[in-house]
């Protein structure tokens, strides 16, 4: 899979871009804050449809576009809509035909008195898709320094990533993720009513059924990805590592469908769990008798505990967890591992080779690293990499890559030079 062109309008700090995308490996060249990052995180949004630097999405519309709205909304002239907009063309090696896809980021007023929503909508060869339909047709890797937050943040950040991953890969992800988190919040809400006031909690059935149905797909899917995105970035880290480190990622799942023998104590331990046997009929099944349990205990909390809106995942090398006790090269190797693993993963599942996005990735890596990097990326089909400083590179991987300058907000080509 490969980007053959990619428009901008109003997106972040770019407000026009038109640009003819190469094969093969593109370094966007600058200063800081001239717009590289915003190039990779406009590709990004195609395959998620999320911005992995921000939840608030009105802030990916360029600020002069959104004061140009609210001026004129102040002025009564009509003009009172600010979109961004997002447009690719790409070919997929998997049916190697080509097409086209658009995303509109439309913020528009609301109410009497100065309120904006914002709509988001997706196109795909024309035609208007439900954002949930829409996710899988272009697949694309990113790595930015923030993604540290993968490792060193908290659970929330661990299963915003998964999810953003996998929606990519597993049909049908986006759509059980999204029916089970409207089922936690009508769940919640009658957990809290009866908590306060009382009633019968037979009422909690119904939901409980949601809950079980969309969550086991979503912990099988989990198990089969974090299994297989472990066995590929353990590869490539003991590589980067030259073998002085073994990595695991370690699915901790609220609700752990594996077996147990009776009145046995669940309890942290840092020893695999294969739990790739388990169908999902075995997990619905399972988290809908926990769930029975927890019961009591939920309504006595008014919220509930059990199920993959509180799951984990934990990075260990060589035993040793990365998030607590991991130095800032270690992090920075472990994440980096696990993008490249995304690759090779995304392409077994998918027969199709996601683009590769890379920012800043060599600032801190040393020289071996460095070579062991570029090695992997210049076998890519397309990779598109942001640096402030070209002499990190090779000259001989400066030389086959084509080199675009950014600086204000405008990428100005080698032929344009």
């Amino acid at each position: 899979m490969y980007l053959t062109h990619l428009s901008l309008t109003n997106f972040r700090n770019i407000a026009r871009l038109d640009l003819d995308i190469p094969r093969r490996v593109v370094l966007l060249t600058g200063a800081n804050a001239q717009g590289k990052t915003s190039v990779l995180e406009a590709i990004y949004f195609l395959a998620a449809f999320a911005s992995f630097q921000t939840s608030a999405e009105r802030q990916l519309i360029n600020t002069l576009a959104v004061s140009a709205a609210a001026e004129a909304e102040r002025a009564k002239d009509g003009g009172r809509i600010a979109v961004a907009r997002i447009v690719a063309q790409f070919r997929d090696n998997q049916d190697q035909r080509a097409h086209r896809l658009e995303v509109r980021l439309v913020l528009e007023p609301v109410g009497p008195v100065n309120g904006q929503r914002l709509r988001k909508e997706v196109l795909l060869d024309g035609v208007k898709r439900q954002v949930n339909d829409a996710v899988g047709h272009f697949n694309a890797v990113l790595f930015i320094p923030q993604m540290s937050q993968i490792i060193e943040g908290g659970p929330d950040e661990r299963r915003r990533y998964l999810n953003l991953t996998l929606a990519q890969v597993f049909p049908g992800y986006a759509h059980a993720l999204s029916a089970y988190t409207k089922a936690i919040e009508q769940r919640n809400a009658l957990l809290k009513m009866l908590s306060e006031r009382g009633g019968d909690a037979d009422q909690l059935e119904p939901w409980d059924r949601l809950l079980a149905e969309h969550g086991s797909k979503l912990i099988h899917w989990r198990i089969q990805a974090i299994q297989e995105l472990e066995r590929e970035a353990a590869r490539v880290h003991h590589r980067l590592t030259r073998g002085a480190e073994v990595l695991r990622l370690a699915y901790d799942p609220a609700y752990d469908p594996s077996p147990r023998p009776g009145r046995q104590m669940s309890l942290k331990m840092d020893a695999p769990v294969d739990r790739s046997g388990l169908k999902r009929e075995e997990i619905e099944k399972g988290f809908l008798e926990r769930l029975a349990q927890a019961r009591p205990e939920e309504i006595a909390r008014g919220v509930t505990t059990v199920g993959p809106h509180r799951d984990e995942m934990r990075f260990l090398a060589n035993s040793v967890d990365l998030g607590d006790y991991g130095s800032r090269g270690q992090v920075r190797t472990a994440l980096l591992s696990l993008k490249l693993a995304e690759v090779e993963w995304m392409k077994t599942r998918t027969g199709r080779t996601p683009v590769l996005l890379l920012d800043e990735v060599l600032a801190e890596l040393d020289l071996q690293r460095r070579a062991d990097l570029l090695a992997y990326v210049d076998g890519t089909e397309q990779a598109l990499l942001t640096t402030t400083d070209l002499h990190l590179f090779t000259p001989e991987f400066v030389k086959d890559a084509n080199v675009w300058e950014v600086e204000g907000g405008v990428v100005r080509t080698q032929k344009e030079e």
